[in-house]
């Protein structure tokens, strides 16, 4: 490809998805840094333009998000979890309600499951996107996601149960 072929490549194909990079990090990260981190991945993809999968671009830019946010982790203070945006109920306590349910059956799960979880709800990727995002194939996409929502909703089902024993004073069991 030509200078200008990349350059029309990366506008038209590239840079249309600069939104949802962005609030990709607006979930994960604080917003003062979700400027920064977005830029990152765009500097990135045009770097490595050659390597940028045509036709799969969001879902790639999606999997060099997620390394740039893992690194962006390891610095001394750690990352909030953000909870979820659509809220489920009109009620304001019981959004907020909810948001700290799903917040902290999300911070109960492992890194890669939450970031499983994140990718379908948040970015609405699923099947090979999802795949390509994680760099695994679809089928294998297809199963972690499975695994993912089944570990979290175990997390939901014990947290709901130790609320229960706790309003009803019953001992918490270890």
């Amino acid at each position: 490809m030509s200078h200008r072929d990349d350059r029309a490549w990366f506008s038209g194909d590239v840079a249309v998805h600069l939104d949802a990079v962005y609030r990709y990090f607006l979930r994960r990260a604080p917003r003062s840094d979700a400027d920064d981190l977005a830029a990152e991945v765009f500097a990135i993809a045009w770097r490595k333009r050659d390597r940028v999968p045509r036709g799969a671009e969001l879902p790639w830019l999606y999997r060099t998000a997620g390394f740039i946010l893992a690194n962006h982790r390891r610095r001394p203070l750690a990352l909030p979890l953000y909870a979820m945006d659509e809220p489920t109920s009109v009620d304001h306590a019981e959004r907020i309600a909810e948001r700290d349910r799903i917040s902290r059956a999300l911070a109960g799960l492992g890194p890669r499951d939450r970031e499983i979880l994140l990718l379908h709800a948040w970015e609405g990727l699923d099947g090979a996107e999802l795949g390509e995002a994680l760099g695994i194939s679809r089928s294998g996409a297809q199963a972690a996601l499975s695994r993912a929502r089944s570990r979290l909703r175990d997390i939901c089902e014990e947290q709901d149960a130790a609320g229960s024993r706790h309003i009803h004073g019953e001992p918490e069991t270890a």
